[in-house]
């Protein structure tokens, strides 16, 4: 069976999903409607509904059921040609007021004798006996979007969309497999890298360094970056990557300023890395965030990496 996106993805297709389960109940209440001998549509029944007790204008009855202007006059003009109802114009002849003809009122006599009583049971049955309930968790969140627009609320709120994760051992692939996918993708693979990538507990984090991740929300873990203790105080900012399909939310620039803190509590000095000029987009986020070149860190440390001619010191004041 294919998934079902709609639930799957919860909150964020809700009025999808409400409008799915609408299609779907008035599916079913139209199958009623005709056993009942009504020509009519579920669509139809709120306007006569409307209608039953004194007549309306086409303004009255959009408020009356909250429908969409155009909605509501076409529902209208289907209803004038069943005979269900009738239009008068005012003395005024701009306002026209609508109301039911004796057939529409034998119609919503059949519909409360017929139908409404088995719609009625049928929801409740649907709502486990809850309706009541659910009907005014409905009105609830009615209340709210007349009062602020959903547009306006997703505005003014703040979800934690990144989130920092330490290593743990049942993150180990997920280190791997994100630094492999963007080393193969411009180079490959060297003897160092594999040391890393393939024992990140014992030649990272036992010794004194840190792995951490960034999680995107509805993404999943989406980067990673290590601090390899080096000497006494040295640490190499290293095995530093985004998903390719994680591109463009930040995250990366998000990951390195949690990464530097890191450091600044283990009082890194120096806090360096080693990189390619390939990786210019990288390069321009280092600099961004404080490293600048540095010949002294190139002719130390640079010779680890057959690819690397980019070194870096973290020196944000220089």
């Amino acid at each position: 069976m294919p998934p079902d996106t709609l639930q799957d993805l919860g909150p964020v297709f809700l009025g999808s999903r409400l409008k799915r389960l609408g299609e779907r109940l008035q599916a079913g209440a139209a199958r009623i409607l005709a056993d009942a001998g009504l020509a009519v549509q579920p669509t139809h029944m709120p306007l006569l509904a409307a209608l039953e007790h004194a007549p309306l204008t086409i303004g009255q009855l959009v408020q009356a059921v909250g429908a969409s202007q155009p909605g509501v006059t076409r529902g209208i003009a289907q209803l004038v040609e069943l005979d269900l109802v009738r239009t008068e114009t005012g003395s005024d002849q701009r306002q026209r007021t609508i109301s039911l003809t004796p057939a529409g009122d034998a119609a919503m006599a059949r519909a409360r004798l017929l139908v409404w009583p088995r719609v009625e049971d049928a929801v409740d049955i649907l709502c486990g006996g809850e309706t009541e309930a659910f009907l005014a968790q409905i009105t609830a969140v009615e209340a709210a979007l007349a009062a602020t627009p959903l547009d306006l609320l997703a505005a003014r709120a703040n979800p934690e969309t990144l989130i920092i994760r330490d290593y743990s051992d049942d993150l180990a692939t997920t280190f791997r497999d994100i630094n492999a996918e963007w080393i193969t993708a411009m180079f490959h693979l060297e003897d160092t890298d594999r040391a890393v990538l393939d024992n990140p507990r014992a030649k990272i984090v036992d010794p004194g360094g840190t792995i951490l991740f960034v999680e995107a929300r509805g993404l999943g873990i989406v980067g990673t970056c290590a601090l390899q203790k080096t000497g006494d105080s040295s640490f190499e900012l290293t095995k530093m990557g985004v998903r390719e399909s994680a591109r463009g939310l930040k995250a990366g620039e998000f990951l390195l300023t949690a990464m530097i803190a890191r450091a600044q509590t283990l009082s890194a000095d120096p806090l360096y890395l080693l990189t390619s000029t390939k990786c210019a987009a990288a390069v321009h986020l280092y600099e961004k965030l404080g490293f600048r070149h540095d010949a002294e860190i190139m002719r130390d440390y640079g010779a680890r990496y057959a690819r690397c001619d980019v070194a870096m010191r973290y020196a944000p004041d220089a």
